[in-house]
């Protein structure tokens, strides 16, 4: 299969893979920064000694101590299945609302590289290749 596919913003992935996913600290540094607590009330962060939390109480010195992060819960920690950023516009296709500061597991996540036969055998734009 290519490596090099046009994503045809379906939705697909978003919708089985777009929640449920581990997040890493450099994710939270942004989010941090810019106070985007519209993002941080759905991430779950452990800390060292189990602690867990939403990421609205996270600083950046907080983050040498994450030892686990969860994309996505909501404002009260329990996890969503689904992912809160997700949005199905007039015209069929799938946006992200957060796209400008998504995720690295979002950024990366490309399903004819992902070698998911029964997932890619679902994409849109895998259809024309073979897994």
């Amino acid at each position: 299969m290519t490596t090099v596919q046009d994503c045809l913003q379906c939705g697909k992935c978003c919708e089985k893979w777009g929640w449920g996913q581990k997040g890493i600290p450099a994710d939270l540094i942004p989010w941090i920064r810019n106070d985007r607590q519209d993002i941080l009330q759905h991430v779950g962060i452990r800390l060292r000694g189990g602690r867990r939390q939403t990421g609205m109480a996270i600083s950046l010195a907080d983050l040498e101590h994450v030892t686990r992060i969860d994309y996505w819960v909501d404002p009260q920690g329990r996890t969503l299945t689904h992912c809160p950023f997700y949005y199905r516009a007039g015209d069929g296709k799938v946006y992200c609302r957060i796209h400008d500061t998504k995720p690295a597991v979002c950024i990366g996540f490309k399903p004819w590289n992902e070698g998911i036969r029964d997932y890619a055998l679902n994409c849109p734009a895998c259809r024309s290749n073979i897994p």
